[in-house]
């Protein structure tokens, strides 16, 4: 245990001055091991070393030496006691004090605490001063001499006084009390006690005084009076500013403010404040001129200058003026290698009021954001007039591309990003030369070629510079991988600096840009034309024209080998733009495939989306309908009145069992298609309740199906027009068929095709979302579709956004946008990714979230419309990213939108505004203006020519429409094989049906393969397939927006397609979208004509075994579906067609037999709550 250590402590006194040998006490304990010896005590700092001596037991002593220290005043002396040599404790310490340490004059001496015994010495003939008082053999003095003025900070102040006076000296008191009175040019000053320091400083404000004058100082201490030397005087004086320059500045303030005049110089620095107006104007240099920076001002307006010297106000007579900020209108060029030094020509207003300029370049990494800022300044300015100012960009970082970059500039305090409306001034990295081979260059046809990549990005011919040696070469084009330039006519020599380092004594080949030089190599000169004598020159020059005439004739001849030539060339070019597109497609569907993997991640994680059995059934059935959504089939809302309902749903139990007759429904069907008025969207509509209706019993609805089929095959083989049959769904039986199939395929969507076709719906949307989407024409840059191909080239960069879900956790979630999107399709991107783990239908709409940014500490809720929006006539322009300069890493936060909110209440909407947007509401663009009706008349008027070169340029756009069929060929093709190979699994049905269809054809002896081809494709591929292709929502739970369902129209066209035998003609007017697939088509015919192949050749599924299949779905799924709903809609039929259908019935003997026309009139009776006259 420690406290049971052997230790030594509490020595007394625990402080000893210097120079004075003293005797310490100190005490022992726990030394019974140590009994009878003798301990030593030492420093090893000092070399201090000395016998303890032990008065009693545990009491010890020693006399300490002579400690000489002058670097502090006190300092800890750490003592080690020892015995034999053994160190047993170190922890004894004193603390020695030097009374001379910083005492230089009596007051300080005898202001010491009083502990160390200080005294002020006056030894006769030596100098006085403070020590230890058994060190002085004369008297102690217990007063001190009168106090002495050295110097006084401020020398001068004005009349009205106010302002703090520091007096410096020796012997001002030993402590405030001391300080009597303090007189200042005969003015009594006032005393301020808690700036005092003792003996050495007295500070006191200074009273009013009616003239200017100038006078000693007197400070009266303990009653000794002390002024100060002749040299040594304050003078009261009056300041009197007369004119500031210059006279304007900006309202951001950071104007350098020069004020001249009189006696400016009075008081301090510190005593002057200057205000501008009522901001204050920071004061930086103090003297015979006032010079202060004005603070921001939030008007327009001219403000008084007012100087304040301690309690005094003095305005100056001259106003200074806040004018409107600087802006930027223009800037030329747009951009910057890394490297620095291109002239950007800077055109704004309000440059005249700035003093100074400074071009500054702020560079961020993303992930890093503000704390890891980089800043770069340019240095060079010129200003050319008050409306333009010339900037050298400064060298940044050589990675540009990997940081978020903005352009500044400073003008004065003020700072003002370089951008307009629709981009921002931009760094890029410096372009690649390649040095000329084996470091010479031949100079061949009066021209040198460098070569290398990006050197036209930020650079024109006129900025570039090329030199040869000492002397320019006069550059003529320059392109992305090439610069041609006109070197001097002789070979100059090298520079200077070469000389020592030369190959032959050729020059180099220097290329310049901005502030950076590339050395290529060195240039030798053809020299070989001038040595080549002229009588040699005629017959050189003679016999090439004589067999370059002979050739021509050969050439005229022979214009068919031309001809070959010239398809030989084009087809070569093709090839290269087929090469060209195919790298581009690579790449694309690296970077898709990459995507993907992150879908199939989520698809395993979360599942695909696929609906419930009742809701593909409803969007199969009744989406389509004229109602859409609201359809009473989906909603399932019956409008019965509660009194009604038990006896209403008695007499539609009774209505299903009438429909379960054969004998009924066969006339009911009969009938209704016989009504001139019963439409084919009626009987569309009517196939869909039906086959609700009938879903618990699955196996007689098919029953019913082939008999109508039976029926209808008839009407087309003896019209000997078999090939129509199935063509569109013009009767009910053939709206059965397709109802029939969406049934007997879910689970085989479910469980085969639909991830194919779910993986090809988000590649495709994936693709389109990747380049930009005209939100108002519907048109993409990256689409298969040729009308909705955005025919512009649009400036767009890809950003992550960090997006924070209101009440979802502290985590951000990065979400990839474009800064061309729409505030909207920033939304559903957002939403799309932030809820990519649940259903769609569960996902908040965009207009039902608001989107806020957060780009410090300040925020903005971002709308696709608001009183920023760019607008030029009636046209007004969608905000993007972009508009509100949302930057690559930035801030959003999503939240619901509360119910007292509006889509724009951030507004703040000005009385008409709100109005003025309803009534241009079609008066709206986003990417590209639509042609509006007074540029239509002028392009009516224009020349046949000018539409033509329109055309044409829009057509160079057709080249993406390759790049992205090359991209998503994959899924495309792994869809088409997943319903289109019969090696897999078949889902019974379809064997089942063709099957019919092939007894059918061979019963009424149809031979010809191409009518029952027909049949096949327009029973399953264009009558399934297609619809399921075209409207993915149909079964998964998904939104399809407008842009991707144009490309999947594409696909199904291509599908459509591929299931005919016809031999499609392609010329060069066919459509763009039947071009694009024109080389898979042969392969995907192959594949429909296998399929059908393989079906034929497969077990036949009897009837038993269809039916139990069928009992199985009705058995699992009947229960979910609106039955009731649906008899009732299908008795509105009855009612509708009432007489007809009970005339109809009483014709049919069996159906007298059964009588059904009596039935019908009873449940007609229940259901419209009147007697029957039975």
């Amino acid at each position: 245990q420690e406290e049971e250590c052997p230790q030594f402590l509490n020595p007394d006194p625990p402080i000893i001055p210097m120079e004075y040998r003293t005797t310490v006490y100190f005490e022992g304990r726990h030394l019974d091991y140590y009994q009878g010896k003798k301990f030593a005590v030492g420093n090893s700092q000092f070399e201090f070393e000395a016998p303890v001596d032990e008065s009693d037991e545990g009491n010890f002593s020693f006399m300490t030496k002579e400690f000489s220290y002058s670097a502090n005043e006190t300092l800890q002396l750490n003592l080690s006691i020892r015995t034999d040599k053994v160190k047993i404790d170190s922890k004894l310490m004193v603390t020695l004090y030097n009374c001379s340490y910083g005492r230089s004059d009596c007051s300080l001496c005898l202001a010491a605490p009083h502990d160390y015994k200080c005294v002020w010495c006056e030894e006769e003939g030596k100098p006085s001063k403070c020590v230890y008082e058994k060190l002085c053999h004369a008297p102690p003095t217990n007063t001190c001499p009168p106090p002495e003025i050295t110097r006084i900070e401020p020398k001068t102040g004005p009349l009205s006084g106010g302002i703090l006076l520091t007096i410096l000296g020796s012997n001002l008191g030993i402590k405030a009390e001391d300080v009597e009175n303090i007189m200042v040019a005969d003015k009594e000053c006032i005393f301020k006690e808690e700036f005092y320091s003792v003996s050495t400083r007295i500070v006191c404000q200074v009273g009013p005084m009616n003239e200017p004058q100038q006078g000693q100082i007197e400070v009266n201490i303990s009653g000794k009076l002390g002024k100060s030397p002749s040299e040594v005087l304050f003078t009261y004086q009056e300041p009197h500013p007369s004119r500031i320059r210059p006279e304007s500045g900006p309202q951001a303030g950071g104007t350098t403010l020069t004020i001249t005049g009189i006696n400016l110089a009075t008081g301090s620095k510190k005593d002057v404040q200057v205000s501008v107006g009522s901001q204050p104007c920071i004061v930086t240099e103090f003297g015979d001129k006032i010079v202060c920076i004005t603070g921001a001002n939030n008007k327009v307006e001219s403000v008084p200058v007012t100087m304040n010297y301690g309690g005094t106000t003095i305005t100056v007579p001259q106003l200074f003026t806040y004018s409107e900020n600087p802006t930027v209108t223009k800037f030329l060029p747009v951009n910057s290698f890394s490297s620095g030094g291109r002239n950007i020509t800077v055109t704004g207003t309000g440059f005249e009021l700035i003093q100074s300029f400074l071009l500054v370049v702020y560079a961020e990494r993303p992930e890093a954001g503000k704390m890891n800022q980089k800043r770069f300044s340019g240095k060079l300015v010129t200003r050319l007039n008050e409306t333009t100012v010339v900037f050298s960009t400064p060298p940044i970082l050589e990675d540009p591309e990997n940081y978020n970059i903005t352009t500044v500039i400073l003008m004065d305090h003020y700072e003002l990003v370089v951008k307009n409306e629709s981009h921002s001034f931009a760094y890029v990295a410096d372009p690649t030369f390649e040095n000329f081979t084996d470091g010479i260059k031949k100079q061949v046809n009066k021209l040198i070629n460098a070569k290398g990549s990006n050197l036209n990005k930020a650079m024109t011919i006129d900025e570039a510079q090329a030199f040869v040696g000492d002397e320019p070469c006069n550059i003529k084009t320059l392109t992305e991988t090439d610069l041609y330039c006109e070197p001097p006519e002789v070979q100059p020599q090298p520079k200077k600096r070469q000389k020592r380092d030369t190959i032959n004594n050729l020059p180099e080949f220097i290329v310049k840009f901005g502030l950076r030089e590339w050395i290529l190599g060195r240039v030798e000169y053809d020299t070989r034309v001038t040595d080549i004598p002229l009588n040699l020159i005629l017959p050189l020059v003679l016999i090439p024209m004589i067999a370059i005439i002979g050739i021509s004739i050969i050439c005229y001849r022979r214009k068919s080998q031309q001809a070959e030539r010239e398809y030989e060339k084009i087809k070569s070019q093709l090839e290269g733009l087929e090469e060209s597109v195919r790298d581009r497609c690579k790449k694309e569907f690296t970077d898709l495939m990459i995507e993907m993997e992150d879908q199939t991640n989520d698809i395993n994680e979360a599942g695909i989306p696929v609906l419930d059995y009742k809701t593909y059934t409803d969007r199969v059935f009744f989406l389509p309908s004229k109602d859409g959504e609201k359809d009473v089939m989906i909603t399932g809302k019956l409008d019965i009145p509660e009194a009604r309902r038990q006896t209403v749903e008695q007499a539609l139990y009774q209505f299903s069992n009438l429909l379960n007759s054969k004998s009924f429904l066969i006339n009911f069907i009969h009938t209704l298609e016989n009504q001139r008025e019963f439409s084919a969207r009626a009987k569309v509509y009517f196939a869909s309740l039906l086959t609700v209706a009938l879903h618990g019993k699955l196996e007689y609805y098919t029953d019913i199906m082939r008999t109508l089929f039976l029926e209808l095959m008839e009407q087309y083989v003896v019209a000997k027009n078999p090939k129509l049959m199935l063509r569109r769904s013009e009767t009910v039986v053939e709206r059965m068929l397709s109802n029939w199939m969406s049934i007997c395929l879910y689970q085989y969507l479910k469980d085969n095709a639909g991830e194919p076709l779910y993986k090809l719906f988000k590649a495709i949307k994936h693709q389109v979302e990747k380049g930009p989407v005209d939100a108002v024409l519907k048109k993409a840059k990256y689409t298969l579709n040729d009308t909705g191909l955005l025919g512009d080239d649009v400036e767009y960069t890809q950003l992550t956004v960090n997006v924070y879900v209101q009440d979802g956790g502290n985590d951000s979630i990065p979400v990839k946008v474009l800064n061309c999107d729409t505030i909207s399709q920033v939304k559903e991107k957002i939403i799309d990714q932030v809820y990519r783990n649940l259903p769609c239908s569960q996902w908040p709409k965009a207009d039902s979230v608001v989107l806020e940014w957060r780009p410090g500490s300040t925020a903005q809720i971002l709308s696709d419309l608001d009183l920023t929006s760019q607008r030029d006539g009636r046209w007004k322009r969608i905000n993007t990213l972009m508009h509100y300069n949302v930057r690559d890493g930035a801030t959003l936060i999503l939240s619901k939108m509360g119910i007292s909110q509006q889509p724009e209440d951030n507004q703040q909407d000005v009385p008409g505004e709100r109005h003025a947007l309803l009534e241009d509401e079609n008066k709206v663009w986003h990417l590209v203006r639509p042609v509006d009706e007074m540029d239509e008349g002028k392009s009516k008027r224009g020349s046949v020519k000018e539409k033509e070169r329109t055309k044409a340029i829009t057509e160079i756009y057709l080249t993406r429409l390759l790049s992205v069929k090359g991209t998503l060929q994959q899924f495309v093709d792994d869809f088409f094989h997943s319903v289109l190979n019969s090696n897999h699994v078949v889902p019974p049905a379809v064997k089942y049906f063709f099957d019919f269809l092939d007894e059918q054809a061979e019963k009424h002896d149809i031979k010809d393969e191409d009518t029952i081809h027909i049949w096949k494709t327009n029973s399953l591929p264009l009558r399934f397939w297609v619809n399921i292709l075209k409207n993915p929502h149909f079964i998964f739970d998904v939104h399809v927006h407008e842009v991707v369902d144009a490309s999947l129209s594409v696909i199904a066209q291509t599908f459509m397609d591929a299931c005919t035998r016809t031999e499609h003609k392609l010329s060069r007017d066919s459509p763009s979208n039947k071009l694009l697939y024109a080389k898979e088509i042969s392969n995907y015919k192959k594949m429909v004509e296998d399929y059908y192949k393989g079906i034929r050749q497969m077990v036949p599924v009897s009837d038993q075994d269809m039916n139990t299949h069928l009992a199985e779905i009705s058995r699992a799924h009947t229960d979910s579906l609106n039955t009731l709903v649906a008899l009732h809609q299908l008795y509105q039929y009855t009612n509708k067609y009432y007489d007809e259908i009970i005339n109809a019935l009483e014709e049919d003997p069996a159906a007298q037999k059964m009588q059904l026309a009596f039935r019908l009139q009873q449940i007609a009776a229940a259901l419209e709550n009147k007697v029957t006259d039975l």
